[in-house]
């Protein structure tokens, strides 16, 4: 049955008889929705946000693929959108698929918000990062994290270049705004990445040597021997990162010709002492972590041209701890029905250091990062059910905060607080010195005026 096609942005608004007539999904819709929560309705969950990247030269050089995505507004995306009743007929009221032609799949979904081509990486932090710089001054610990397949755009979201800084360096750059407004913050940072399961420093790369991961009971889950550096302004800071980005291991791939081959996890820590009470010492710790993961990949598009063992080893080792993030979600998902159910933290180095974030003690968001040609058909697909499904995750964060009582329990502490007691009263009443001479110098000058 020949029927004629029509452009695809006309697709999704067309509403003539001859295609509601010609229509599968009229009598069944899509069974599809792969939302666990609505987003304007669930606050209290992982926020989960879609990035479509442009077509890049070898995808519009290709006149044989054809775009693969649909966006009807700043939320909503539609996967794999019927063509105009192609592919089915009816007859005698009964459906039947034409010979050789697949169905469309047609799924809808909701996200957080949903950035098309045109979106700049400031837009991306605007809306996906700056609300969480607050939160974090305040005791709470975040994370975003990039996920999409190999040359989906995570790299570029979360580092950026030169002409176009990613969410990193835009969260770098207001973090210090607002810290300059505060004496008593401290700021410090870590970078490191997991390469082939190992955990690596990027700030500290001479020693070559893998780092271990241990829990510790008063801290979590920490990577011994990491390095951690005290910036000394946005300059200091922003040359580690680069620093950092330049040791990250990468390599050329069919998919990619700068494929990052490591998990990189760029983390900043914020330590805010209260002395305001002569008893009790306040000490509030928080810690942001920026990751962009190593993309998923199939070998036979990965690696078609450049075949080699260590690719294809790194490729395992990505994709494995990628499945094992992704159990993690579904198991936190199944959590909030089934109270019993085991979370598998242990099966990567990458699920562990994560799961602070995804245990809901820390406001995380996830930003998927996705094609929009058939090329990447199956990997997109892959990318829009992950995302959803992380949707589901319920968080329950609140400030991390350590009170020491300092009367009785250490001198040293006590010797402290009065001291700064005492330089909090002589400011006091060096402000007020201040303020007297001023006004008199302004009474005098008056007079002298007149």
């Amino acid at each position: 049955m020949q029927t004629r096609k029509r452009p695809f942005q006309d697709v999704t608004n067309s509403h003539d008889e001859r295609t509601f007539i010609l229509d599968p999904h009229t009598i069944k819709k899509p069974t599809l929705n792969n939302n666990v929560n609505e987003p304007n309705n669930e606050k209290n969950r992982i926020q989960v946000y879609v990035r479509v990247r442009p077509q890049n030269d070898r995808e519009l050089n290709n006149s044989s693929l054809k775009r693969i995505l649909h966006l009807p507004d700043e939320k909503s995306l539609i996967f794999d959108p019927k063509e105009d009743g192609l592919n089915t007929y009816f007859y005698q009221g009964k459906m039947f698929k034409e010979v050789g032609k697949k169905l469309n799949k047609n799924l809808s979904f909701k996200f957080d918000r949903v950035f098309n081509e045109y979106a700049t990486n400031r837009d991306v932090f605007n809306v996906t990062t700056k609300d969480l710089i607050d939160p974090l001054l305040e005791g709470c610990n975040c994370t975003v994290f990039a996920y999409g397949a190999t040359g989906s755009g995570k790299t570029h979201t979360v580092i950026g270049n030169e002409r176009e800084p990613g969410v990193i360096y835009s969260t770098v750059m207001e973090l210090f705004k607002k810290i300059d407004r505060s004496s008593d913050l401290e700021i410090s940072i870590s970078y490191l990445e997991i390469y082939n399961e190992n955990v690596y420093d990027l700030l500290a790369p001479t020693t070559g040597k893998s780092l271990a991961v241990r829990e510790d009971s008063k801290r979590g889950v920490v990577v011994a021997n990491l390095s951690v550096h005290y910036p000394e302004d946005t300059n200091h800071l922003i040359n580690m990162i680069k620093i950092g980005n330049n040791n990250r291991a990468k390599q050329a791939t069919n998919a990619n010709a700068q494929s990052s081959r490591s998990h990189a996890i760029f983390q900043i820590y914020i330590e805010k002492h209260d002395y305001s009470s002569p008893h009790t010492m306040s000490i509030r710790l928080s810690k942001m972590s920026l990751i962009d993961l190593a993309g998923s990949e199939r070998a036979a598009v990965a690696y078609k041209g450049k075949r080699s063992q260590s690719l294809q080893r790194e490729g395992s080792n990505i994709n494995k701890s990628l499945l094992s993030l992704g159990n993690c979600i579904n198991a936190l998902v199944m959590k909030q029905k089934i109270k019993t159910t085991h979370i598998p933290y242990r099966n990567s180095k990458l699920t562990l250091l994560l799961r602070d974030s995804l245990n809901g003690s820390s406001k995380t968001v996830m930003i998927a990062a996705i094609s929009p040609t058939s090329q990447c058909y199956e990997d997109t697909h892959n990318t829009l059910t992950y995302a959803s499904r992380a949707m589901g995750i319920q968080f329950n964060y609140k400030p991390n905060m350590m009170s020491i009582n300092a009367r009785g329990s250490n001198p040293t502490i006590e010797a402290i607080l009065k001291e700064n007691e005492r330089l909090r009263n002589e400011n006091e009443s060096l402000r007020n010195e201040n303020e007297r001479l001023k006004r008199e110098l302004i009474e005098a000058h008056r007079h002298r005026v007149y």
